[in-house]
């Protein structure tokens, strides 16, 4: 059992590289457009780098949890059950908060004419960009927990 929580703890690591790493920088990609056509491209990058935050988070979630099942103390464990109550705020803001600001974003890109960036695109991922950078300072905090483990 002790060889399956080193593969999981493994597992762990490399989710929250390649799954929280792009997450950080997803928010960056489109600000240095400065056309419509690169800010398209902004975003085909962003959806699929979005793909692989998914598949590391859902790593993440699966290996965390299979670790407390095989460790139950975790879950007496303040680091462990904040840093699972902020992941799972954290996944809760994509459908509740991420998905409705995006929506009309998406639908100015599919829309616009001509190849300079609207205002209301503008004002519409200042809002964006406020929520992403709250769900990446929480992502932030659950990888100090998890690296300290302060209590």
């Amino acid at each position: 059992m002790a060889t399956f929580y080193k593969i999981l703890v493994f597992i762990h690591i490399i989710s929250a590289i390649l799954g929280m790493g792009p997450g950080f920088i997803l928010s960056m990609i489109a600000k240095s457009a400065k056309t419509m056509t690169e800010l398209r491209n902004a975003y085909v990058i962003k959806r699929r780098l979005h793909m692989m935050v998914m598949i590391g988070g859902l790593l993440l979630i699966g290996t965390g949890l299979l670790m407390g099942m095989i460790n139950p103390s975790l879950f007496r464990t303040g680091w462990y059950v904040v840093s699972l109550t902020l992941f799972l705020i954290g996944l809760a803001m994509g459908p509740i908060l991420l998905a409705p600001l995006s929506k009309p974003i998406k639908a100015i890109l599919a829309s616009h004419k001509g190849d300079d960036i609207p205002a209301e695109y503008v004002r519409l991922s200042k809002k964006l960009d406020v929520c992403e950078n709250i769900a990446n300072t929480i992502f932030f905090i659950i990888i100090v927990l998890m690296i300290l483990k302060p209590f």
